[in-house]
């Protein structure tokens, strides 16, 4: 079996209202399939803060208006990427609690050069999500807020 490293770096958004967090359907890459907060890969020469902004507005249609930083943390585990090919992921991310946005969230969104990985962001009631449909990152951060996920 071949091993592989991958590293990941970006900044996500934190987006709850009413118990209910935004979240994106993944497609493609370590998190395929699952639940994850939006955001993404910071860029060569991008500043985190507008790396988040871009990526919200590729993957979720919504303009950021207002955020503020919440947290830095990384989370490591291993991805069957084929048979015969295992990928050790390290991803790390800048966190922000975002406040207030505009435009609507776009529920389904094309992939495509600029969005190459979300398939549309919705509110999830927090309550009834579990570990198993969420991300890695997904989850550490809604932990961190005191969430009790099954």
């Amino acid at each position: 079996m071949k091993i592989k490293e991958y590293k990941q770096f970006g900044a996500y958004a934190i987006l709850i209202k009413n118990k209910r967090i935004l979240l994106i359907k993944k497609h493609g890459g370590t998190y395929d399939g699952k639940l994850d907060l939006p955001g993404g890969t910071i860029e060569f020469g991008e500043r985190p803060e507008e790396a988040l902004k871009r990526e919200l507005k590729e993957e979720t249609g919504i303009k950021v208006m207002d955020y503020k930083l919440f947290d830095a943390d990384s989370v490591s585990f291993d991805w069957q990427y084929k048979e015969d090919v295992l990928v050790k992921v390290h991803h790390t991310g800048i966190f922000y609690q975002v406040f207030n946005y505009e435009n609507d969230i776009k529920k389904e969104v094309k992939i495509d050069d600029v969005n190459d990985d979300s398939l549309g962001a919705e509110y999830y009631d927090i309550s009834k999500l579990n570990k198993k449909e969420l991300s890695k990152i997904a989850t550490l951060e809604l932990e961190k807020l005191g969430y009790k996920l099954t």
